[in-house]
């Protein structure tokens, strides 16, 4: 996916979970933060940003904050960007192919899936997690506890149950990295409903980023350790 009409800035402060202040040209202005995620190692005054123009000329803040520049890399934190970026490679992928049917936001019984797909006999649900965080060359998820996220994983172990394909993909938001492991310290209950839900044949896949200013796209995957 790339974005349009990107401007590079300098981050300076972030007042609350979603909004920012930057400075673009000499000129200070207020953005929106597409990731309501902490992202404390990420948005340190100083570092290079990247913003996107609001496509609503009324709105109070004038850009979107859709990256951050860490240690020379470029790492992506739109939060809408991961299931764009899976929508695009699934369409491309030689392992879902016939792709016969992709739909978003799919409703199952009392849940909801962020895609469904078909392909020949195949009924497949997928969820779609991005993840930003980096250390040592892990991506680690979540960065924050996520009461939403156990709940998907059990929603998946039930569709997997129904005879369902169920997959969870990670869309790692940035390109340095070796390896995914769930983050224990943060929320370990997290971390146990996902290795629940792999001995229940639920499958986890890491998708690795090329991220630039003003795009991202899928170029490989990383392996996942789940203890």
């Amino acid at each position: 996916m790339k974005y349009r009409q990107v401007n590079e800035g300098v981050f300076l402060a972030r007042p609350n979970r979603f909004v920012a202040e930057a400075e673009i040209g000499g000129e200070k202005c207020v953005c929106h933060v597409k990731n309501t995620g902490r992202c404390r190692e990420l948005l340190r005054q100083g570092v290079r940003v990247s913003l996107v123009p609001s496509e609503n000329p009324a709105r109070k803040t004038k850009y979107d904050l859709v990256a951050v520049e860490k240690e020379g890399q470029w790492v992506n934190i739109d939060s809408q960007a991961p299931n764009r970026v899976f929508d695009e490679w699934v369409r491309e992928s030689a392992e879902f192919a016939p792709l016969t049917r992709i739909r978003s936001e799919c409703t199952y019984q009392s849940s909801r899936f962020d895609f469904y797909l078909e392909s020949g006999e195949r009924r497949i649900f997928a969820e779609v997690k991005g993840v930003t965080l980096e250390e040592g060359g892990t991506v680690l998820f979540p960065d924050a506890p996520t009461e939403r996220g156990v709940k998907h994983i059990r929603e998946l172990i039930e569709a997997r149950r129904q005879g369902y394909e169920a997959y969870l993909f990670f869309v790692v938001q940035l390109e340095k990295c070796h390896v995914l492991m769930p983050n224990r310290a943060t929320h370990p209950a997290f971390a146990d409903a996902l290795a629940d839900a792999v001995r229940q044949g639920v499958r986890v896949r890491a998708l690795r980023c090329r991220v630039t200013a003003d795009a991202l796209w899928v170029i490989g995957e990383i392996p996942c350790r789940i203890e």
